[in-house]
């Protein structure tokens, strides 16, 4: 059998396409209500509904940043909310010319006789909310994989999981009308060098797109959202720009078809600055790239914005304005050109992001 080739075949591609166009990149703002509740806490704002809209309502209606995004991944409650003009968030970005997509998994569980490894859960009644989240004006989807290096870690059982996991998740999206996003991320934390993240990530790669080819799914009508390549959060050797994107490049030029018309890579805890700096050394690398290299990001693109806003009004417009430096900065790294050192990056934008155990 091959790959998908039903009704939405066509539509799938050209979906993929789009979210793949040069010099744009995804905004991920599909946190759900805990994880959002702790970036609100940072700020000192209470984790309710009108908080969690006020914010969310910043980021889409931003002005002139739609030039620098193809998509938006929203968490449920998000893909139903609406401006306090009372205008659907679903309209406001598809009238700037974002394609709204969701977030579908319902987080991660430890698989029993591993060293804490997991899987991703959220396939019950998968179909289903796909289908109410197509009518809802939604046209890609997300989920995330979790697996971490360590002495024997990924073990197999959790890279094949978590693979047929994400092939599963996949080809149910394409049946209802929403390109996959797909997302095995391997985390940072740990003391591992650059050499074995790279050879962690071609190994998880590989799995995945076994599965994806053994599941049907259609590579045209998808997107792979990966790791960079990078040491371990807690390694002593730093690893350059030019190093992670060495060696980033190479992992996908041997692990992902050309088939699949972009990759957007998550910052994984990345400062602003440096997320954007690798992105922009990956591209600007000299070899073949057959895909559009961009970004998927969330805290590297929110991290300046939500303490500039601090939940308050009058603080909107200057913390939209610091969404515009980071989108900016980043839409001109996928073609290569950002300037390092860029001057509008600011104090907070070097700061790391990361978190240990990750999870949203």
């Amino acid at each position: 059998m091959s790959a998908y080739n039903g009704k939405y075949a066509e539509e799938l591609m050209a979906t993929a396409k789009y979210l793949a166009t040069p010099g744009k990149g995804i905004l991920a703002a599909d946190e759900s209500t805990g994880t959002i509740g702790k970036r609100l806490a940072s700020i000192n704002v209470e984790n309710l509904e009108y908080n969690r809209q006020a914010l969310r309502e910043l980021l889409f209606t931003a002005p002139e940043v739609a030039q620098y995004l193809s998509g938006v991944i929203l968490f449920e409650e998000t893909l139903y909310q609406k401006t306090q003009d009372g205008k659907p968030f679903v309209e406001v970005l598809k009238e700037k010319g974002v394609l709204p997509g969701i977030k579908v998994d319902k987080g991660t569980v430890e698989i029993y006789g591993t060293n804490g490894e997991t899987t991703t859960q959220g396939h019950d009644n998968l179909g289903q909310r796909c289908q109410k989240y197509y009518d809802a004006g939604a046209r890609f989807a997300k989920w995330r994989a979790v697996l971490k290096i360590g002495i024997t870690e990924p073990s197999e059982l959790a890279t094949q999981l978590n693979a047929q996991g994400l092939a599963r998740y996949a080809i149910v999206c394409q049946e209802n009308g929403l390109v996959p996003i797909v997302e095995p991320e391997v985390l940072t934390d740990g003391d591992h060098s650059i050499e074995q993240c790279a050879a962690v990530t071609e190994r998880v790669l590989a799995a995945c797109y076994k599965a994806l080819n053994d599941q049907h799914v259609l590579l045209e009508g998808s997107l792979l959202k990966p790791n960079m390549v990078t040491p371990g959060s807690e390694a002593s050797c730093k690893a350059s720009p030019e190093e992670i994107a060495k060696y980033t490049v190479r992992t996908l030029r041997r692990t992902v078809p050309p088939a699949v018309p972009g990759i957007v890579f998550l910052s994984g805890g990345q400062s602003e600055e440096e997320a954007t700096q690798n992105l922009n050394a990956i591209n600007a690398l000299d070899t073949v790239k057959p895909w559009t290299l961009s970004f998927s990001f969330g805290r590297a693109l929110q991290a300046t914005v939500l303490k500039t806003w601090s939940g308050k009004k009058e603080n909107v417009d200057a913390a939209q304005k610091a969404l515009h430096v980071r989108a900016k900065s980043n839409s001109e790294a996928t073609l290569g050109k950002y300037g390092t050192g860029n001057q509008e990056a600011t104090a907070t934008g070097k700061e790391s992001l990361h978190v240990k155990d990750y999870n949203y």
